[in-house]
């Protein structure tokens, strides 16, 4: 999968990804409400690169196009007709629109391809992914193993 956006291009990780990678995934005060941090090269590594299927659950690349760097991530993992999103960006890009436009790209994508609907879990606090999946139209659907769940019908 590969995806443009007006500022960036989405795809597979590759290995000069993973030290820009892991300058932000391993804040952990940035990376509060991400289970997926504070690893080594190697362990990132394992998990990034390689071909992982949508249903073990892939991490996408966020590369801003105009530098070429790596400015975050999406996670995708199927079930069926339906997928689970994920995404973050690095502290020095946040709040200028590109998690919302990588989302938003994406999901386009997976509607595309048949997805029936695109769920995300989000810690109870973190307000700042919550009003993103509100702005993309995703609803409440209710809490499950201490997470609130949104979920977007693309039908």
């Amino acid at each position: 999968m590969e995806i443009c956006t007006e500022r960036c291009l989405i795809r597979r990780f590759e290995e000069p990804d993973i030290d820009d990678f892991m300058v932000y995934r391993n804040d952990m005060d940035w990376m509060k409400y991400q289970g997926f941090k504070g690893l080594t090269k190697q362990e990132y590594e394992d998990a990034l690169l390689g071909d992982h299927t949508f249903q073990d659950g892939v991490q996408l690349a966020v590369i801003h196009k105009k530098s070429g760097k790596l400015i975050g991530d999406v996670y995708l993992k199927q079930e069926g007709d339906s997928f689970w999103i994920g995404y973050s960006v690095c502290r020095t890009m946040a709040c200028q629109g590109y998690a919302c436009e990588a989302a938003a790209a994406v999901i386009s994508s997976l509607k595309d391809r048949g997805a029936a609907c695109i769920k995300a879990g989000v810690e109870v606090g973190n307000t700042a992914s919550i009003a993103l999946l509100e702005k993309l139209n995703f609803g409440y659907a209710g809490i499950d193993n201490d997470e609130m769940i949104y979920v977007l019908k693309l039908g």
